[in-house]
């Protein structure tokens, strides 16, 4: 009788095992989803006209398809139907501080970058726009946002909400060292915790 039960305890555990696992393996499947970097323009070269000729077929074939400032890239947040419309309209290097009272520390300077939003998705946004925003320069080193109004034009606004088709316009401001060469900006929905990362070429 102890054989018995003792098998089918043991049998039990086991299954008990299994059901864990399983379901550790599926919460994994779920949650790994993979991040990517879009940096193909909504626009991209194919909005270029094709008279026919083959100097302008070559020229179309070569265009290259990496997003620069003033091309829109389509981005998808984390809930579903949340989805942006995002273009990087200027840039401001170095950008002047509208405050005479918040300039840059020594040694460093301040970048801004005008980003255009627009909500495509059915579901209403809401997020901190700053938050997603990031440059680097040529070396790989990244950028957080700062606080900080410049003279280029308003700020983009530190809690936007937008109902779907809405869009907002702003200003992101970066402080970086005085010789760093900025290359790319990165704009990520939902705080930067979103898969989908827009990318653009600055340079």
């Amino acid at each position: 009788m102890s054989h018995v039960l003792g098998g089918t305890m043991h049998a039990r555990t086991r299954i008990a095992a299994a059901v864990v696992a399983a379901v550790g393996a599926l919460t994994l499947t779920a949650c790994d989803t993979g991040s990517t970097v879009v940096d193909k323009p909504k626009n991209g070269a194919a909005a270029d006209v094709d008279t026919g000729t083959g100097e302008d077929t070559a020229k179309k074939e070569k265009a290259p398809e990496i997003a620069k400032v003033g091309d829109t890239l389509a981005l998808e947040g984390m809930d579903e139907g949340s989805e942006l419309d995002v273009t990087v309209v200027k840039v401001a290097d170095p950008a002047k501080s509208a405050d005479e009272f918040m300039e840059p520390a020594a040694g460093k300077r301040l970048v801004g970058v005008q980003f255009k939003l627009v909500n495509t998705g059915k579901a209403a946004y809401s997020d901190s726009p700053s938050n997603g925003a990031q440059v680097a320069d040529s070396e790989g080193q990244q950028f957080d946002a700062t606080f900080g109004d410049i003279t280029a034009g308003p700020s983009m606004a530190s809690s936007l909400k937008l109902k779907p088709a809405a869009k907002g316009l702003g200003w992101i401001v970066f402080e970086v060292p005085e010789a760093a060469k900025i290359d790319t900006v990165q704009f990520t929905m939902n705080s930067g915790f979103a898969d989908k990362t827009g990318e653009w070429k600055l340079r």
